[in-house]
């Protein structure tokens, strides 16, 4: 062991921050294969479970307009890297127009609104997840259109997976329902899309097993009781959402108090 010419014994600072880098890669290394496992263990069991459901939607899809059962849409995952996110289609095919699409939006087929509020058209991205280009829990992929408004802040999104459900997920559920029908996209951009950063922001920075089996449950509730799920902007917390008049009595009484 080294000494100092004080006589007291040198090193041992480093020593001590080599023992914790080494111990969290480990920790890091061991919640990336466990993340890894969850998603291939569940992604798979879920296409075997919804298999008859898949087939049953694909049909829909064939048999009531033209086109591909499918739609590939390219999205920026993790590293910059672009892919095709899988989705079922729920517009006509060849469909031209905004990226963002109402419920009365001509461009969907009489069963694409369906989809849409079901998110039956997301099942297909469990290939995603098995192929490794998504998580089952990660920020939602953007367009590259729009990462190009934030690029410094989607450098940080990137360090991780995608996802099929996620913090901005749960807590955009009905998107669709406060989008200004004047001004969609302008609506989007200004509003919702710098909200959505913040949240992926925070669940890259602070992302953990933990918290992914968090959202899975509360995305679970969501799907199969209709639960809408508030999710706190600062802390990821996640709770149930109160009704709009309740939440107001709430925030009244907060500000009273």
């Amino acid at each position: 062991m080294r000494h100092d010419s004080s006589g007291s014994l040198a090193g041992w600072e480093n020593i001590e921050c080599d023992v914790d880098s080494s111990s969290s890669r480990a920790v890091t290394a061991l919640d990336q294969i466990l993340k890894r496992t969850l998603d291939i263990v569940v992604a798979a069991a879920l296409l075997f479970v919804l298999a008859p459901v898949i087939l049953i939607v694909a049909l829909a899809i064939r048999i009531e307009s033209a086109g591909p059962v499918f739609y590939r849409c390219r999205r920026i995952g993790r590293g910059g890297r672009e892919f095709d996110m899988i989705k079922f289609r729920k517009m006509h095919d060849g469909a031209r127009g905004p990226a963002l699409a109402s419920w009365e939006d001509d461009r969907f087929t009489k069963l694409g609104p369906f989809l849409a509020r079901t998110k039956l058209d997301e099942l297909p991205q469990l290939w995603n997840v098995l192929k490794g280009q998504m998580s089952l829990v990660g920020p939602r992929p953007e367009d590259a259109g729009f990462v190009n408004l934030h690029p410094a802040e989607f450098s940080v999104i990137h360090g991780v997976k995608p996802g099929i459900t996620g913090l901005c997920q749960l807590a955009f559920a009905r998107e669709s329902n406060v989008l200004d029908p004047e001004d969609r996209l302008g609506h989007y951009v200004n509003e919702i899309l710098p909200q959505k950063v913040r949240l992926d922001q925070l669940y890259a920075s602070d992302r953990s097993i933990g918290m992914d089996l968090r959202i899975l449950g509360w995305t679970a509730l969501a799907v199969l009781f209709g639960r809408e799920v508030a999710v706190h902007r600062q802390t990821g917390s996640l709770s149930p959402r109160l009704p709009r008049g309740e939440a107001q009595q709430v925030a009244i009484g907060r500000i009273e108090a």
